[in-house]
């Protein structure tokens, strides 16, 4: 309550990635008012206004944190304990979640993984595969009885970008950018059909790979991350495309949590 207004209650949760934030509110297995911060080693506290707004019509009654980033976790921790009034739980192997671990180095999963892993297990059952397609290219796999298995760690298409103008002395630096053709009439464009094209047979065969070793006669398949959109349409329209499945995997592991204290 803040000056005699009743707020509603809601979970902050923050996923700290290698290039970005993103932080939103979870409620009741919804999560709502998403924003991502860019360019995360040099803005770390960029989302203070935005959390100066949210604290203004909501109550902000905890924060869950996934991070990659050790070195982030301190500042993060204190811009979210800032307006929580409590210290953030961080995500580790540790955590009490919805899906077990049978991984052997449990320590070694990065927290944005379980979070994906816990969250495509609540909407969309086990056995399945979550792709994250963000910096990194990652599939994990969730099996019923067994939990988190493993999974595959890959370049990420913005990587690909990066890696052909930084190792040659001619090509730009480019983006992603809907193909209109498979041919191209630019250096420009010839780069980014050879990524885009490049990177869907990549992910394509991974994914068919990861199936044939799991010979499950059904497994979901759920696809996240910032460049999803470019690669998954084209790939297999009917693979959904969840982009707060790790803030809502986040929610779930809290429920969890809160459930089994």
């Amino acid at each position: 309550m803040k000056d005699g207004v009743n707020l509603p209650k809601r979970l902050l949760v923050l996923d700290i990635g290698n290039t970005s934030v993103t932080g939103g509110l979870y409620h009741r297995g919804r999560v709502t008012h998403v924003h991502r911060v860019a360019e995360t080693r040099k803005r770390t506290l960029a989302a203070s206004d935005t959390l100066v707004k949210l604290s203004k019509r909501h109550e902000l009654v905890d924060c869950m944190i996934s991070s990659v980033v050790p070195e982030l976790v301190k500042p993060w921790s204190r811009v979210a304990r800032t307006w929580t009034g409590r210290r953030p739980i961080l995500v580790t192997h540790k955590t009490p979640m919805p899906v077990g671990i049978t991984f052997p180095k449990a320590e070694t999963i990065g927290a944005d993984r379980l979070a994906n892993a816990c969250g495509a297990y609540s909407r969309y059952g086990a056995p399945c595969i979550v792709i994250d397609i963000g910096t990194a290219l990652t599939f994990d796999i969730v099996i019923p009885d067994l939990g988190y298995i493993g999974g595959v760690i890959g370049p990420g298409l913005p990587l690909m970008f990066d890696y052909m103008a930084e190792k040659t002395a001619l090509l730009p630096h480019i983006t992603p950018m809907k193909l209109k053709r498979s041919v191209g009439k630019s250096t420009e464009e010839a780069m980014r059909i050879g990524a885009q094209l490049g990177y869907r047979g990549m992910v394509r065969e991974i994914l068919r790979e990861v199936k044939r070793e799991l010979g499950l006669r059904r497994i979901n398949v759920v696809a996240t991350g910032g460049y999803a959109k470019w690669v998954i349409p084209d790939l297999d329209d009917s693979i959904p495309m969840d982009d707060d499945l790790t803030l809502y995997g986040l929610g779930t592991i809290y429920d969890y949590r809160a459930d089994s204290c």
